[in-house]
């Protein structure tokens, strides 16, 4: 036995596959002095129980290909390591049986299709002969991904531990972590009882014990505990060693093959959670009483489906405890509050398939000080307040796990922990027919239905056309012709304030925030790579002082890096105004007029150019005006103080009567954003991507003799060329439905996919963006000289493709 060590560059807390697979690549970095502690054995927490299936494909393309990463390390870890793991890649199966089930398994095809991932679809015959137990009565038809596969997760976690171990990391089982120490807001030493470890960085894959345990050092990691069973059966005749793993998500089920039987499990609607008061001491290797009771719903609809499970004797009825996380998907990152402590945990019951490759992706982060690509829907600072409550997170991830096999519809809104945040004017905009949605706790109005003409303020769902897309036209119309009013107060809102805020400022904004007081600045924030870490507005209040807003699902994650970003020695404090001012945008060609009756400051285009921010005041408010849109139309976004937004919206309604002046919501946003062709971060534009790929060139300043983080890295694309570029693409049949994620092919050759998209109502058309590909480069030249398709639901439509806006190319609405 080692010597237990009293210092180290890493602690891993936590011996499952995740911890495991993290400091396997820690090592593989060079960070031999790695340390991973378990406080019992390793697997003995969850991993020892997890039923095994290994899929790839997801909605984005950099989890699916940090899921193909496990799969590429699963395929050489046993010649590696000389440890079997139980890895076969027997391919995976999904069935669809009814027809909106078989739409979404065609768009997952092209989605496939588009992030490079080899997918098959089939008639339900083809894929009773890959799975020859099942009856296909129902099916509708099915997919297959030939590079799927299934591992034991017990022995890949010792070949990874293994390996580790070969890299000169030290593993501690039978350790528990009694504390982890930190001084000036970083990390300093890990205290176990078997000593005291110094260490520069924490990484806590501590499963469904990370919640409790980060919090010990003020950090959230949003999971809870919820029971999940599968069954094992002995041996079935007919069962052959290299049956694909299928899911039957109309049953709510999973099957893979064991040992010449079958493992049956599913994802019921109804699910318990467990360890509500705190998972029990001693806890580790244990299972819950099986509960057969429970576990009947799910055997009802799998006998449907293979009826040789009806005289099949059963093994066991597994009942192992996981962790699942509000949003479905699982954590990494560094954590927001506490510098060098970082997380991997809330797995969702798929951990053994993101294992390996999120191990990876979490000792690279550690590695270099950030993700080594866009990793936002797994990033720890998605989260936000609502997140700290360990009753709101239950009553959503409880939600989250029973929609786990339910169609994943365009648009689809949780239900479940709402109302949660809501702004001053909620209960207002519901009587007039506001359907809401929910982003980080707030309610926000998506549009707005029309009592008057039979329409209910609730969504129906569709691969269609959905129910909300004629009043979405309405406003988009009125937002073009007239005057609309979004309450965006869920606003993510900064003050950064101080005497070196200016030189603070300048450093991490791309674009020139240098300007007098009054000034408007829409810039990002860059990374060293030059990828786009914040998409965001400045406007300067005061020479000392700087107004940031940024969007609602971003509060976390922009607050973090702009803190973590200020250099050392500045004297700039960032301070989170969110709650305390609501926000009421007036967009459209009458906004003006409406504006000028409200209030007594010029609000003329000489007196209050596009661009700038000004104090106004309107009945009785002091009202921060941004001149500013997101939609392409003249307007304003008013913040004001929370306990005036109800005074200040009547005043602005009652002065629009004669103006035509609508509500509207954020679904409208969306679709008058995409015909002005601007950027939405997380789909167009995020790390991956800089301000030249994206067409945002424009708004750095290269001519300014003023260095900013990433400034090398866009100067090297200027001059040296880049390897993809945003375009936006129409397509003729406005029946189309475009959602995003269709592949993008240029000469029948396949160049990327679509990052979002929906459907222009003054245009008329689909609409989409999406990045044009090429190895050798992208230019203007390239883009215009090819002939464009997209492919929707596995189908091939032509498409126009665009360099411009399709509204107003010229700006002159907005800036005048």
């Amino acid at each position: 036995m080692a010597e237990f060590p009293s210092t180290a560059k890493a602690v891993v807390i936590g011996g499952g596959i995740v911890g495991c697979s993290t400091a396997y690549h820690l090592g593989k970095l060079g960070w031999t002095d790695t340390v991973l502690i378990e406080r019992h054995k390793l697997t003995s927490g969850t991993t020892f129980h997890a039923a095994g299936l290994v899929g790839q494909l997801r909605s984005n393309a950099n989890i699916t290909q940090l899921l193909g990463n496990s799969v590429e390390l699963y395929n050489t870890l046993e010649g590696e390591t000389g440890l079997a793991t139980g890895w076969k890649m027997n391919g995976g199966l999904r069935l669809a049986c009814n027809e909106e089930r078989w739409t979404e398994v065609k768009r997952q095809a092209t989605t496939a299709h588009s992030f490079g991932l080899e997918m098959h679809l089939m008639t339900p015959k083809e894929a009773q002969e890959l799975w020859p137990l099942m009856t296909v009565d129902d099916v509708v038809g099915a997919a297959f991904l030939p590079t799927d596969g299934q591992a034991n997760p017990a022995d890949i976690t010792q070949a990874l531990a293994k390996g580790a171990r070969q890299n000169g990391v030290k593993i501690f089982e039978d350790t528990a972590v009694l504390s982890v120490e930190v001084a000036d807001g970083k990390v300093k030493a890990v205290v176990t009882d078997k000593g005291r470890i110094d260490c520069e960085v924490v990484v806590c894959c501590a499963g469904q014990w990370s919640r409790s345990l980060a919090a010990t050092v003020g950090v959230n990691v949003p999971l809870v505990s919820v029971e999940h069973q599968y069954m094992v059966t002995e041996p079935i005749e007919g069962v052959p060693s290299k049956l694909p793993t299928l899911r039957d998500p109309d049953r709510l089920t999973y099957y893979k093959e064991e040992v010449g039987g079958l493992v049956m499990g599913g994802y019921e609607p109804n699910p318990i959670p467990w360890a509500m008061d705190g998972i029990p001491e001693g806890f580790h290797y244990s299972l819950l009483d099986s509960n057969f009771d429970h576990f009947e719903q799910l055997m009802e609809l799998a006998l449907g489906r293979v009826p040789a499970l009806e005289t099949a004797g059963v093994r066991e009825l597994i009942n192992g405890p996981e962790s699942f996380t509000p949003d479905g998907n699982f954590i990494l990152g560094e954590a927001p509050e506490l510098k060098n402590f970082f997380v991997g945990a809330g797995f969702n019951a798929f951990g053994i398939a993101a294992g390996g490759g999120a191990g990876q992706a979490l000792a690279e982060w550690v590695h270099a000080g950030e993700p080594p690509y866009d990793l936002w829907p797994v990033d720890i600072r998605r989260f936000g307040r609502p997140h700290f409550d360990t009753d709101w997170v239950r009553t959503r991830t409880l939600e989250a796990y029973g929609k786990h096999y339910t169609i994943a519809w365009p648009s689809e809104e949780h239900d479940s922990g709402r109302p949660c945040r809501r702004s001053p004017l909620y209960a207002i905009l519901k009587e007039q027919g506001a359907c809401f949605g929910e982003k980080l706790g707030w309610e926000r109005p998506n549009w707005y239905a029309d009592a008057a003409k039979g329409e209910e303020a609730r969504d129906r769902y569709s691969f269609g056309r959905p129910n909300w897309f004629e009043p979405v036209g309405r406003e988009h119309k009125a937002a073009r012709e007239a005057a609309v009013l979004f309450d965006q107060s869920s606003f993510a809102k900064f003050v950064l304030k101080g005497p070196d805020a200016e030189d603070a400022l300048s450093w991490i904004c791309a674009n020139n925030v240098a300007k007098p007081v009054g000034s408007l600045t829409y810039t990002q924030m860059l990374n060293d790579k030059g990828g786009i870490e914040c998409d965001l507005t400045v406007a300067r209040t005061a020479h000392d002082e700087f107004y940031i807003v940024t969007g609602t699902g971003f509060a976390t994650h922009d607050f973090d890096w702009i803190k973590r970003n200020i250099p050392d020695g500045m004297n700039a404090q960032l301070f989170d105004v969110t709650s305390a001012n609501a926000v009421l945008s007036l967009m459209g060609p009458r906004s003006r007029d409406i504006l000028a009756q409200v209030t007594r400051d010029d609000v003329s285009n000489e007196g209050f150019k596009f661009g700038t921010a000004k104090r106004i005041g309107i009945a009785g408010c002091p009202v921060l005006a941004l001149r500013v849109t997101y939609v392409g139309e003249l307007g304003w976004e008013l913040h004001l103080p929370t306990e005036y937004a109800v005074n200040v919206y009547e005043a602005l309604m009652k002065a629009g009567e004669g103006h035509g002046l609508a509500n509207a919501g954020y679904r409208a946003i969306e679709t008058l954003r995409l015909e002005k062709g601007y950027r939405a971060w997380g789909s167009d534009i995020g790390p991956d991507h800089t301000p030249v790929e994206a067409g945002l060139g424009w708004a750095v300043k290269l001519k300014k003799n003023i260095d900013f983080k990433g400034r090398a890295a866009i100067e090297a694309q200027v001059s040296g060329g880049v390897k993809k570029m945003l375009a936006c693409f129409t397509v003729e049949n406005p029946e189309v439905v475009l959602l995003g994620r269709e592949t993008i092919y240029r000469d029948g050759q396949r160049v990327g996919w679509l990052t979002s998209a929906g459907y222009g109502h003054t245009v008329g058309k689909p609409i989409g963006y999406g990045y044009v590909r090429n190895s050798a480069g992208v230019d203007e030249g390239f883009l215009t000289s090819g002939s464009y398709e997209l492919e929707v639901a596995a189908e091939r439509v032509p498409c126009a493709l665009h360099l411009a806006a399709l509204y107003d190319p010229q700006m002159a609405r907005v800036k005048t």
